[in-house]
């Protein structure tokens, strides 16, 4: 936990934030794999750990704004409890360590709600995502399940969002901490990969140095040959000479801020003449795009500059025609660069996503776009100094999309079909590193791994 003056901070200017009501931050239950006594790892809900910070199951808080008053509910732990998990805290020490007077049994939370409600008080509560929770919710407040999401409070929403936007110094450290850890996971299976081995080889590699750490995972990994598929947690395949590997995968720190990194490298030595130009096309945008980030400017257009620096990459190797102006506007460069430049990042790889992406990502004057590929931009909003985002331009080369397109001639006065269909076979690139936005500019988190196509290269040759 952080200090308990941190999380009572939190909570009072969540207070201020909200006019009138209950405020309910519902915690995570454990859920069955396979039947109920064989869990899931268990991830506490992240708004339960930002506002309350207890890693534990069965939780839930209440914070009374007419009465200013804020109640934790849980149940102690039995005798039966502990001889299967061991000694445990009170709820009223679990409490105490984050600054909360007041306790009560879980079964007093319905009691609480339903009162509330037949008072006709307004009781706020955030988007639901775990089904056990969704029909305790249904139940105490009378809402069908299919519409809880649209009923959850928009005002609620939009307070947590403006404040977990924000990192604080104590946050920044343990994003920091997740970074250097997915850093060294990454710098490991770059090292490892050779033909002959298998992905899953490599995700073993992976999962072993979050674990020493004393960390888990942030997101399941992605770690593959077939980098055209962005988000692919097939790990069977053999690696061969020629391939590409694409790893994007991050650790969760203890108090489960995530990393999120990206690296692509040979399984050879060295990258193939033709790996070297989209390698080093995708460097480019990247670092265009991060040379363009600082407080103020809209994160959608440092996701078109990057998406333009591509075209006129591709345009150089006869991949793309016509003014890359024109290609970006009209959405041709999405044929190869499908998805956004990047995300916020937190307590949630995507961070706040069950808050709404809408919420988090975009605001009342920068709206998400309906074009193919930049509809995918997660962040569009203006950037702000405290932010912590993704950079993760990419460049792939998928057959079922190019086959649909050149059937349907799409963009084929900005599309060389031609010569695309000889890249059926490359697979992908991405390149990602997290990024705290500060007062003037940036600054990236975590420890360096190397992306320079040179120093990939000497790590792939042990040098």
């Amino acid at each position: 936990m952080f200090p308990t003056k941190t999380y009572q901070q939190r909570r009072k200017k969540l207070q201020s934030q909200v006019k009138s009501g209950l405020l309910l931050i519902m915690g995570n239950e454990d859920v069955g794999m396979n039947y109920a006594a064989n869990t899931y790892h268990f991830r506490q809900d992240s708004n339960f750990l930002y506002f309350f910070g207890i890693d534990k199951q069965g939780f839930a808080g209440v914070i009374d704004l007419e009465e200013g008053t804020e109640t934790l509910f849980g149940n102690d732990f039995t005798i039966d409890d502990v001889v299967w998990m061991g000694a445990q805290p009170s709820v009223k020490e679990l409490a105490a360590q984050v600054g909360v007077e007041k306790t009560a049994p879980y079964s007093d939370l319905e009691k609480t709600l339903k009162k509330a409600k037949e008072a006709g008080r307004e009781i706020h509560y955030l988007p639901p995502y775990r089904h056990g929770n969704m029909f305790k919710l249904s139940d105490w407040l009378d809402i069908p399940v299919g519409q809880l999401k649209e009923k959850a409070s928009v005002e609620f929403i939009q307070a947590v969002v403006a404040q977990r936007s924000y990192k604080t110094a104590e946050e920044v450290l343990e994003l920091h901490n997740a970074c250097t850890i997915s850093a060294a996971m990454h710098f490991a299976t770059m090292q490892a990969a050779a033909p002959g081995k298998t992905e899953a080889n490599l995700v073993g590699i992976v999962e072993g140095i979050a674990s020493s750490a004393g960390a888990g995972l942030a997101y399941p990994v992605i770690l593959t040959t077939d980098g055209q598929t962005l988000h692919n947690h097939f790990h069977g395949n053999v690696l061969k000479e020629g391939d590409l590997v694409l790893g994007d995968f991050g650790a969760e720190s203890q108090k489960h801020y995530a990393g999120d990194l990206t690296r692509t490298y040979p399984v050879g030595k060295k990258f193939t003449e033709r790996q070297k130009d989209i390698y080093n096309l995708v460097l480019k945008m990247q670092t265009y795009a991060l040379n363009a980030l600082k407080p103020g400017v809209p994160y959608r257009d440092v996701h078109l500059l990057a998406a333009k620096k591509m075209t006129e990459g591709l345009k150089e190797l006869g991949l793309m025609k016509g003014d890359a102006d024109e290609a970006v506007a009209a959405g041709a460069h999405a044929l190869f660069f499908p998805h956004g430049l990047g995300h916020m990042m937190g307590l949630d790889v995507h961070d706040m996503e069950d808050l709404g992406e809408d919420h988090v990502g975009y605001s009342d004057t920068i709206k998400r776009s309906k074009q193919f590929g930049t509809a995918y931009l997660r962040l569009g909003r203006e950037l702000e100094q405290g932010f912590v985002i993704t950079v993760e331009p990419g460049i792939y080369f998928i057959p079922e999309l190019i086959d649909k397109w050149k059937s349907e001639k799409q963009f084929a006065n900005f599309i060389n079909y031609d010569k695309v269909e000889s890249y059926k076979d490359f697979g992908g690139v991405r390149i990602e590193d997290d990024v705290l936005i500060t007062k003037r500019g940036f600054s990236i988190l975590g420890k360096t791994v190397p992306k320079v196509l040179e120093d990939v290269e000497n790590v792939r040759a042990g040098i």
